[in-house]
C-alpha cells in the first residue's frame, strides 16, 4: 500500500473522479447536507459510581462528547471531548469502560478509522488521565475486577510493522493481558495465549458476581467456544489463569447475561436457530444437565438480552425485521410485561442489573432518535421520553410520507421482506429509488434513521428501499445460513429479485435505480454490476470485499471464512471463483452488458477490508470496458484520507462522502425533477 506506484494510481484515480464530482450541484447539496446535519444528538445516559454519563454532538462537531451529571436534572459537564485530541477530527472515542465504584474510566482512542486502539485510564473526580497508555489494542473487550485495581484487555502484542491501520499484514496470536491501574503495559499480566490457534480471538466479562472471569473464544465471525476462570481479588492476580472448559466446539453462539451463583445465564443459538436462554452450572456443565430458562420463540430471533434491577431480564426480539422490547423474570423465565414500540429499532439500552432504571434509544425511518427513562419500581411498563432528538429542518412531518413493509418472490420462490420508504404523492409514476443492502454475518438492517436518505427522498422526490436479505439476521441463523458459503449466490438473487419488484410495480425504472452497499454490501453491489449490468441505472460500492480469493490474506480477512469459506478449500474456492466481483469482470459486447455508472468509495487507514479491494477491482473494471463502444458510462474510484472502514469517523468526513454520493446519483441517474 506505501508503493510510489500505488500512490500514484490513487493520486491520478482521485484526479478523475474529484473533477467529476466538484459541481455546482454539489455545492448546493453539501450546503443543505450541512444544514441537514446540525442538529442536537444525544445518547443514552448511563450510571457509573456516583455520576450518570452520555454522550451528545451539538450538530457539526466531529466527534461525539462525553457528558457528566450528577443528577438527570443537573447541568451536565464536559468529561471528555475527543475533538481537543486532533485538529481535523480523526482521533475517535471508541469505547468506555469504568471500574465497579465509578472511580475510573479506561477509555480507547483510535485514529483514521483504523480499529487499532490505544487504552488511556481516567481519574474520574480528578478529571485527568493516570500516566499509563496500552498499544497494539484490537478486537478487545475492557473488563475490570470488582476490586477496582484493574482490568482485562487483549492485544497483539507480537504484531511487527507499522500498526496505523494503513497496514495489510494478518492479525493473529491475540493475548489476554490484566492491566494494574498506575503500571506500566510492560508490567501487565499474561492471563491466557493460544499460540497453536493463531486466529483464535480471547474475550473476557467479569461476571456480575466478580467470581469469575468468562472467557468466550471465536475465531471467526460466528459460534464462540467458553471458558471460565476463576478470581481471587484477595491476592495478587497470577499469570496464566487455570481455565475450566465449559463450550469446547466451534458449534454456537453463547452470549454472558448474569449469574447467581455458579449457576450461569446465557443467550445461545444452540438447537435454536432464533436463540434461547439456557442456565449452566459452573459446578456440574454437561449439556445434559442445561435448563432452558427461555424457550426458543418459533418465528421471533432473540437479539440480546440485558439483566437489570437485580431479577429482570428485557429482551429484545426481532419481529419481522421490527423491534420488540419485553421483560420476563430471572428466577422462572416466565414474562412480567412489554414495551409497547411503533415500528422501528431499539438502537441501544443502558442498565445494570443492580440499577432499577434503564433507558433506551428507539429510532425509525422517519425518527432520528428518542430516548425513553424507565424505573422499573414504577411497574407499570409506561416509559417517560428522557430526550426527543429534533431534526432541523423546517416544515418535516412524518406523516407526510408513506413507510411500508412488502414480502416479494426471490428466484428460488423465498419471500423476501423489503421496506419501502417515500413521499406521500397523488400521482404513482417511476422516480429515482435507492435500494440498499447487505446481507450477511447473521447482520440484520432494521429501521433506522438516515441523514442521506432523507435528502434523497426531500430533493429528488426519492424513493428508499431496504430489503433483508438472506444472509443477515433478520430470522435466525436458518436466514443466515441461507445466505453464507455455498448458499451466497441466493443474497445476489435476493437483490436482483427486489429491482424487479421496484420496476415491475411501477416504483422506479431501471435508468432511475441506484444500488449502494458498504463492506459485505460492497461486495453484493460489484457482484450484482456483474452477474445483472441491465438491472441498475447507477452503482455505490463502499469499501467492499472484492477479491474473494485472497480475503483471508489481510488484516482480519480470515475471520470472514465462517460466511465466505475457506479459499484454500477446492469447493469453497470453486465457489468463490464464480461470484468474485475482481475474477468476474468483462468487456459489454452488446448495450445490456453495459455497466451501470459506478462509484467505488475506500480509504487509505480501511484496516478492516483493506482497500486493495477496490483499488484492483477499479483497475480490472477500467481496463476491461475501455475499449468497449458500448461502455459509455462513467466507473470512478474515490480514496479518502485519513479514514477507515466506517467506526469514528468525524462528522465532516460523513458529510463529504454523502455528499460525493448524493452527487454522483444526481449527475448519473435519470432524475427530472430536484430541489437544491
Amino acid at each position: 500500500p506505501d508503493s510510489a506506484e500505488t500512490q500514484q494510481f490513487v493520486n491520478e484515480e482521485n484526479k478523475i473522479s474529484q473533477p467529476f464530482l466538484d459541481c455546482d450541484e454539489r455545492k448546493s447539496i453539501y450546503e443543505k447536507l450541512l444544514k441537514l446535519w446540525n442538529y442536537e444528538k444525544y445518547g443514552c445516559p448511563m450510571k457509573h459510581g456516583n455520576y450518570y454519563y452520555f454522550n451528545k454532538n451539538s450538530g457539526l462537531q466531529n466527534q461525539s462528547v462525553l457528558y457528566q451529571q450528577k443528577t438527570l436534572s443537573d447541568e451536565p459537564s464536559v468529561f471528555l471531548d475527543p475533538n481537543a485530541l486532533s485538529e481535523d477530527g480523526t482521533i475517535a472515542l471508541s469505547q468506555i469502560s469504568f471500574s465497579e465504584n465509578g472511580k475510573y474510566m479506561a477509555y480507547g482512542l483510535s485514529e483514521s478509522g483504523s480499529d487499532w486502539v490505544k487504552i488511556h485510564v481516567r481519574d474520574v473526580e480528578k478529571g485527568k488521565d493516570v500516566d499509563e497508555v496500552l498499544e497494539k489494542v484490537k478486537f478487545s473487550d475492557i473488563s475490570w475486577t470488582k476490586d477496582n485495581k484493574g482490568f482485562f484487555y487483549g492485544c497483539y502484542l507480537d504484531q511487527e510493522g507499522k500498526t496505523d491501520g494503513s497496514e495489510t499484514k494478518q492479525n493473529e496470536n491475540q493475548k489476554l493481558y490484566y492491566h494494574y491501574v498506575g503500571k506500566s503495559q510492560k508490567e501487565d499480566i499474561l492471563i491466557a495465549e493460544f499460540p497453536d490457534e493463531p486466529t483464535w480471538r480471547i474475550q473476557s466479562e467479569v461476571s456480575d458476581c466478580g467470581k469469575y472471569l468468562i472467557i468466550p473464544i471465536v475465531k471467526d465471525c460466528r459460534d464462540n467456544i467458553l471458558y471460565y476462570s476463576e478470581l481471587d481479588t484477595t491476592s495478587t492476580m497470577p499469570s496464566k489463569l487455570k481455565m475450566h472448559k465449559i463450550i469446547e466446539k466451534f458449534e454456537a453462539d453463547y452470549d454472558y447475561i448474569t449469574n447467581i451463583g455458579s449457576k450461569v445465564y446465557l443467550r445461545t443459538n444452540k438447537n435454536a436457530p432464533n436463540y434461547r436462554v439456557i442456565v449452566i452450572d459452573f459446578e456440574n456443565p454437561s449439556e445434559s444437565n442445561w435448563i432452558t430458562l427461555i424457550p426458543e420463540h418459533e418465528k421471533d430471533v432473540l437479539d440480546w438480552v440485558k439483566c437489570v434491577d437485580d431479577d429482570k431480564l428485557v429482551l429484545c426480539y426481532i419481529q419481522d425485521v421490527k423491534s420488540a422490547l419485553q421483560v420476563n423474570a430471572l428466577s422462572d423465565g416466565k414474562s412480567i410485561g412489554k414495551f409497547n414500540l411503533d415500528i422501528g429499532t431499539i438502537v441501544s439500552l443502558s442498565g445494570k442489573k443492580e440499577y432499577s432504571e434503564v433507558f433506551f434509544n428507539f429510532s425509525s425511518f422517519l425518527n432520528p432518535g428518542t430516548i425513553y427513562h424507565y424505573d422499573f419500581r414504577s411497574k407499570d411498563f409506561q416509559p417517560k421520553i428522557h430526550r426527543e432528538i429534533k431534526l432541523n429542518l423546517q416544515d418535516f412531518k412524518p406523516t407526510n410520507y408513506d413507510v411500508k413493509q412488502i414480502f416479494y418472490n426471490s428466484k428460488d420462490g423465498t419471500k423476501i421482506p423489503m421496506f419501502i420508504v417515500q413521499k406521500q404523492a397523488d400521482v404513482v409514476k417511476p422516480r429515482p429509488c435507492l435500494l440498499y443492502g447487505y446481507g450477511g454475518f447473521n447482520i440484520s438492517i432494521q429501521p433506522t434513521f438516515s441523514l442521506t436518505g432523507l435528502l434523497f427522498m426531500e430533493t429528488f422526490n426519492g424513493i428508499i428501499a431496504y430489503p433483508n436479505l438472506r444472509g443477515g439476521g433478520e430470522y435466525g441463523e436458518k436466514w443466515h445460513n441461507s445466505g453464507r458459503l455455498l448458499n451466497k449466490q441466493n443474497v445476489f438473487d435476493d437483490f436482483h429479485a427486489a429491482a424487479e419488484y421496484l420496476i415491475n410495480n411501477n416504483y422506479t425504472s431501471k435508468d432511475r435505480l441506484v444500488i449502494q452497499g458498504g463492506s459485505n454490501g460492497g461486495l453484493l453491489v460489484c457482484a450484482c454490476i456483474n452477474q445483472r449490468p441491465d438491472l441498475f441505472g447507477a452503482a455505490v460500492a463502499q469499501v467492499g470485499v472484492l477479491d474473494m480469493l485472497r480475503f483471508h490474506k489481510f488484516t482480519i480477512g480470515h475471520a470472514w471464512c465462517s460466511d465466505y469459506g475457506n479459499p484454500n478449500e477446492e469447493e469453497h474456492f470453486k465457489n468463490l471463483l464464480k461470484y468474485s466481483p475482481l475474477h468476474n469482470v468483462r468487456t459489454p459486447q452488446t448495450p445490456k452488458e453495459e455497466y451501470p455508472s459506478t462509484l467505488i468509495l475506500t480509504a487509505d487507514h480501511d484496516d478492516r477490508v483493506s482497500p486493495l479491494h477496490s483499488l484492483k477491482f477499479a483497475a480490472a473494471l477500467q481496463t476491461a470496458v475501455r475499449n468497449s463502444p458500448f461502455q459509455n458510462k462513467p466507473i470512478l474510484l474515490r480514496v479518502y484520507s485519513k479514514a477507515g472502514h466506517g467506526a469514528g469517523k468525524p462528522t465532516s468526513k460523513k458529510i463529504e462522502e454523502a455528499a460525493d454520493v448524493l452527487t454522483f446519483i444526481l449527475k448519473t441517474l435519470n432524475i427530472d425533477q430536484f430541489n437544491i
